[in-house]
């Protein structure tokens, strides 16, 4: 199906991982898709990767906290097409560090990546969305924001942020026909994540957790990304959906 047909899709974090997995989803569906990431070559790659099976795809390299990197990209956006539909804001980093041996730099640099960087690229993107009278934007939040997990009170500030910025800008931008909703990934089989486990019990354990038996891919988080961002879900701004194989309910 070609749910995006002649969109224009903005993505970070695209070089890998739930980013990779939505910008080929989205491709494959008829957008135009632009990959931003501060791993240039990874995302270069993914592109390539969509070019050469006849999908629109442009990569770049690009750190989504600094607002004048992300601003070419959406110049160069508006420069090919005119427009720009959905917004993905996916970048950011999950580095563990307890609380109490936590300095203050590693502190702002949670919220410098993973936070800021939601502000600055909606900020951009907006604009364009407000004067077309549509446009979607989905936020990545995660599962900790409900469960909690030690050693990653940072992060976690960062994506219970995320939330509330979803929630208080949807009503701000509803009367324009924009929409806002958020994501809480679980447990996501991913090639970052595989760098963390200790061993195949650590990732055994988020399995027996969630109510499905099976690891959570980033195609699974694509799939609701896609579905955020196309007429399927035109009534829906304001929301947070959990996709966790049923890890939390609420």
């Amino acid at each position: 199906m070609d749910l995006l047909k002649n969109k224009v899709a903005i993505v970070t974090g695209a070089a890998a991982g739930i980013g990779a997995g939505v910008a080929k989803l989205f491709a494959e569906n008829g957008a135009h898709v632009f990959l931003a990431d501060l791993d240039g070559a990874g995302a270069k790659s993914v592109a390539h990767g969509l070019t050469s099976r006849g999908y629109s795809a442009f990569a770049f390299e690009a750190d989504a906290s600094r607002r004048e990197q992300m601003a070419k990209v959406v110049d160069d956006a508006i420069a090919r097409f005119g427009s720009v539909d959905v917004l993905v804001n996916n970048a950011g980093i999950y580095p563990r560090q307890p609380f109490l041996e936590m300095a203050e730099e590693q502190w702002d640099t949670m919220q410098q990546i993973n936070l800021k960087s939601v502000y600055h690229c909606t900020q951009l993107v907006l604009p364009h969305m407000v004067k077309q009278k549509s446009g979607a934007v989905v936020n990545i939040a995660s599962v900790t924001f409900f469960t909690g997990l030690e050693h990653l009170t940072h992060y976690i500030s960062t994506k219970g942020a995320i939330i509330g910025f979803t929630r208080g800008l949807a009503r701000e931008v509803g009367v324009h026909n924009v929409r806002v909703n958020a994501i809480t990934p679980g447990a996501i089989e991913t090639e970052g994540e595989k760098k963390l486990m200790t061993s195949e019990e650590a990732e055994a354990r988020f399995v027996i957790n969630q109510s499905l038996k099976r690891r959570i891919t980033p195609l699974d988080i694509a799939r609701v990304c896609l579905f955020l961002s196309t007429p399927l879900s035109d009534a829906m701004t304001g929301q947070t959906l959990n996709v966790d194989g049923g890890w939390i309910m609420h």
